[in-house]
């Protein structure tokens, strides 16, 4: 009876599974706050995407890793065709073709060697219009690498119809840009940071939202579908659920939400404590993402829950 009169389904394809793909490693590395989660090769990687396939999962998003040796102020290796990123896009559209949406990061911050999202003026500050040339570039080069989808991450101003030119003007007008519209200040981060080998010192405070605050993520949803977004994004997820519902009553547009690394490890923890039950904990925390709006959620348990609903 509950089955048959449910509001709310989970479907293998609203699943997208986030992955990183780390230059210069034999073997996957096990991310020790993300059990579960490692950083692949990319054999691995090209494994995991099949599996993601099989599955039925919608998409995957990757992240690039690049050696500390390929790290500099501008994140060079971010817009080197032979760039880790680049590399992993190939290898993955060469195993999986078009079974798998192919999405990748669209930022600086894990190929700068001081871990911001953008480049650094003279003061140290992050210098937004000359990171959205950053990003032109970067959106290019993804594109031509097999990107069917980028995600600019940075929350820099203007970022989206920046790229959006940048496609155009190579003639890329179907390549997707998945906007980070609302991505918050979060404590729940940390364990991202450990997953990309981030050089950060300080935070980001000046260029991603404060969380006290709703209606500035309305003001950038506004932005964002202006300068062309095809689909917006909610960044954390759980503690964020208001913000999603309200973007998801406010667009025509397909809505994402990012369950990022700290409410993975939360629930992880938890249930290795035997204090919750894993696989309840964890359709119960997407169900209720799925509930306040999203269409496309980015899970780390996208190709393990997509295996037990199919």
């Amino acid at each position: 009876m509950r089955r048959m009169v449910a509001e709310t389904r989970l479907h293998p394809a609203d699943l997208i599974l986030p992955a990183f793909v780390r230059e210069g490693i034999s073997e996957p590395v096990a991310i020790s706050a993300m059990p579960g989660v490692h950083q692949h090769t990319l054999d691995s990687l090209r494994k995991a995407a099949v599996e993601a396939v099989e599955a039925g999962v919608a998409g995957i998003m990757l992240f690039g890793v690049p050696t500390d040796e390929n790290k500099d102020a501008a994140g060079t290796a971010g817009t080197d065709p032979d760039g880790i990123l680049q590399v992993a896009l190939r290898e993955v559209r060469a195993e999986v073709g078009d079974d798998l949406v192919v999405m990748s990061d669209l930022c600086l911050d894990e190929y700068t060697d001081h871990g911001h999202c953008g480049v650094l003026d003279e003061l140290g500050r992050v210098d937004n219009d000359a990171t959205l040339e950053r990003y032109a570039e970067m959106a290019q080069v993804q594109a031509d690498a097999g990107a069917h989808v980028v995600g600019p991450s940075g929350m820099m101003d203007g970022q989206v119809g920046v790229i959006r030119d940048a496609l155009d003007s190579i003639g890329r007008d179907d390549v997707a840009v998945l906007a980070y519209t609302a991505k918050y200040s979060s404590a729940f981060y940390g364990p991202f940071r450990e997953a990309v080998g981030s050089s950060l010192t300080g935070d980001r405070k000046t260029y991603q939202q404060d969380p006290a605050n709703a209606r500035e993520s309305l003001r950038e949803l506004a932005l964002d579908l202006d300068e062309g977004a095809d689909m917006v994004m909610v960044k954390p997820a759980g503690p964020y659920l208001d913000i999603l519902a309200k973007v998801a009553e406010s667009v025509d547009v397909p809505v994402a939400a990012y369950q990022i690394s700290g409410e993975y490890a939360m629930i992880e923890a938890a249930a290795e404590r035997g204090w919750i039950d894993r696989e309840k904990a964890i359709l119960e925390s997407l169900t209720g993402i799925k509930r306040a709006g999203a269409n496309m959620i980015l899970t780390y348990w996208a190709t393990e829950v997509a295996r037990g609903l199919r």
